[in-house]
């Protein structure tokens, strides 16, 4: 990345390490909080685990993002380019899901540690994951250095990613049911909206 020098009008040139505004400096505190919170959830909830598959998947996403935590750590730290580049999160299940919804029991708050089952489980990983990337994008809008905005925006796909990954768990196995409005009433939604129309730009008129 191109070496930037930023000002501080007070005491002149910014270091690197302390290229960061103040309210960039409280949203990544409570992103790099947050993310170690739903690192020590996972950390919890894995001796509870009985389905394999969401143990594989608690485990692929839980070092995921342990290696992601430490390249925006590293970024806040040095305001500089991390060490290691940042990756793209990727699930191994495909992306079928079950429309409708079937008769099942109400959901109540567990009495006793006893009754922590994969759907709780599942449901706490979730939540997690989506907390997460709320705090990563108000994070993102905020932050000033461009670095540490690159390294939290590379991070909002993987969010979702995993967040996608958890809910089609959810989905198979029962636990998450997606209503469906009818044929006619999604089509009339989507014939609800044209395309806006797009002038074509002059070559000339173009920016150099």
């Amino acid at each position: 990345m191109q070496q930037q020098n930023h000002q501080n009008i007070e005491t002149g040139i910014v270091p690197p390490q302390l290229n960061h505004g103040g309210h960039e400096m409280f949203d990544v505190h409570e992103v790099l909080a947050g993310s170690i919170n739903t690192m020590n959830t996972y950390t919890m909830l894995s001796e509870h685990v009985q389905d394999p598959e969401l143990r594989d998947i608690l485990q692929r996403q839980k070092q995921f993002m342990a290696d992601e935590y430490n390249i925006t750590l590293e970024s806040f730290k040095t305001g500089q380019d991390p060490s290691k580049r940042t990756q793209s999160y990727k699930m191994k299940q495909g992306n079928d899901f079950t429309y409708g919804m079937r008769p099942s029991q109400p959901t109540k708050p567990i009495q006793a540690a006893s009754e922590i089952c994969d759907q709780s489980i599942s449901l706490s990983m979730l939540n997690s994951v989506k907390s997460g990337a709320v705090m990563k994008t108000t994070a993102a809008l905020e932050t000033t250095n461009p670095v540490v905005r690159r390294v939290l925006a590379d991070s909002l796909p993987n969010c979702i990613e995993m967040a996608y990954e958890i809910s089609i768990y959810q989905n198979k196995n029962g636990f998450y049911q997606v209503p469906q409005l009818t044929q006619q009433d999604m089509q009339q939604m989507q014939n609800g909206y044209a395309p806006a129309p797009v002038q074509p730009q002059n070559p000339g008129n173009l920016p150099h």
